[in-house]
């Protein structure tokens, strides 16, 4: 069977999580193998990678550092993870992937998309996503959610300033990027889960 990528992409707290469950939980009920994995991280070295860059007291580092260390995680998980397990024709479902790149350092630390594109076409030797599934919520909402539950990391302790620059960022790339489907993610899981089907099933 043919390797299936899909990503869940959106502000942080918007419920990438619980979503990446139910999908895995639906192709698993079909016999397919499934994997998980996030950004930044997902290998002994991406992890290593992922406590470097949210760190909250790495407050000097350099947003070019921050651009390539994300790029870093993402080429060791590629070659390490995700691409031997396309090729085993199983399901890859990520939290994250190079679009997060794109609006956090991208458009949120002004380094500019086709700069953070350069990096990361290097970092992925042409793995794309099959599907990203672009989960919509109130940036000040999501964020709210998650600085509850652990107190949030480096970029979640950022000003709100900078998550709705993120957020306006995710909705620039839809309209850039066809792979990605906009889901409102404020409503029930139910309802949210059942878009997702619905564009699962018309792959």
């Amino acid at each position: 069977m043919k390797g299936i990528f899909i990503v869940l992409e959106g502000p942080d707290g918007s419920g990438k999580s619980t979503m990446a469950k139910k999908i895995g939980d639906y192709f698993t009920g079909r016999g397919r193998e499934i994997e998980f994995t996030r950004e930044p991280g997902g290998t002994v070295i991406s992890e290593k990678i992922r406590e470097l860059i949210l760190d909250n007291n790495n407050t000097e580092m350099d947003y070019r550092t921050e651009a390539l260390l994300y790029a870093a995680a993402r080429a060791q998980l590629v070659s390490e993870k995700i691409k031997p397990w396309l090729d085993e024709g199983r399901i890859v479902i990520s939290e994250r992937f190079v679009y997060s790149s794109f609006v956090y350092q991208g458009i949120g630390r002004h380094l500019g998309v086709d700069e953070i594109k350069k990096i990361n076409d290097f970092a992925t030797v042409g793995v794309r996503p099959d599907m990203v599934l672009l989960l919509d919520v109130n940036p000040e909402k999501g964020l709210s959610r998650k600085l509850n539950i652990d107190g949030g990391d480096r970029l979640e302790n950022e000003a709100v300033a900078f998550h709705k620059e993120v957020y306006e960022g995710y909705k620039k790339l839809s309209t850039i990027f066809p792979e990605i489907k906009t889901i409102n993610a404020e409503r029930t899981i139910d309802e949210i889960f059942c878009d997702i089907m619905a564009i699962i099933n018309s792959m």
